[in-house]
């Protein structure tokens, strides 16, 4: 079963995402961490975030960029969270993919698929506030957006989450 979870900055969707790992039940439990500790504050996170999921018997692997690299194979129910860190480190980082990040991203999406019984993608909704960005920003969502949409029409059920309330757009809701 392949979930996408979306939704806005605070919307839930993370906690959602974690649930939905907890009731498929099939361990053992992976976590392709994404986002790139640029200081001091976002190490404290992420050990805070590891100490937490370790709670809910979680294995973390840090992927920042070259997801077709990732090596879930074992794992019953693999959660990537999330797509918007991870399509950002291949834009901007220094090893990242660059204009091929659609490609790249998707091609390790398919990988993953392949490696594990239940993959769960969370990613974040950024198109709706109306501000006009600029040029980069701009093509980063164009990028974001573009996998999403890909992501998707693959998806067997894709969940927008709204005030911690989760919308199926996509799939049978008891299915998995």
């Amino acid at each position: 079963m392949f979930i996408v979870v979306t939704g806005g900055s605070g919307s839930g969707k993370s906690e959602y995402a974690e649930q939905l790992v907890l009731e498929h039940q099939t361990k053992p439990y992976l976590y392709l961490a994404t986002m790139y500790p640029f200081d001091e504050e976002c190490h404290r996170r992420i050990a805070r975030h590891r100490a937490m999921r370790r709670e809910k018997e979680f294995d973390t692997l840090e992927c920042y960029t070259g997801l077709k690299k990732a090596d879930a194979s074992g794992y019953g129910t693999v959660l990537l969270e999330c797509m918007s860190n991870l399509t950002a480190n291949e834009l901007y980082q220094k090893d990242g993919a660059k204009e091929r990040c659609v490609e790249e991203i998707l091609l390790g999406i398919d990988r993953l698929r392949t490696q594990c019984k239940h993959l769960i993608v969370v990613s974040n909704e950024i198109f709706s506030d109306g501000i006009l960005y600029e040029k980069e920003t701009k093509e980063y969502q164009k990028y974001l957006g573009e996998i999403n949409r890909r992501l998707a029409e693959r998806a067997d059920q894709v969940v927008e989450v709204v005030y911690s309330i989760p919308i199926l757009h996509k799939g049978d809701k008891d299915a998995g």
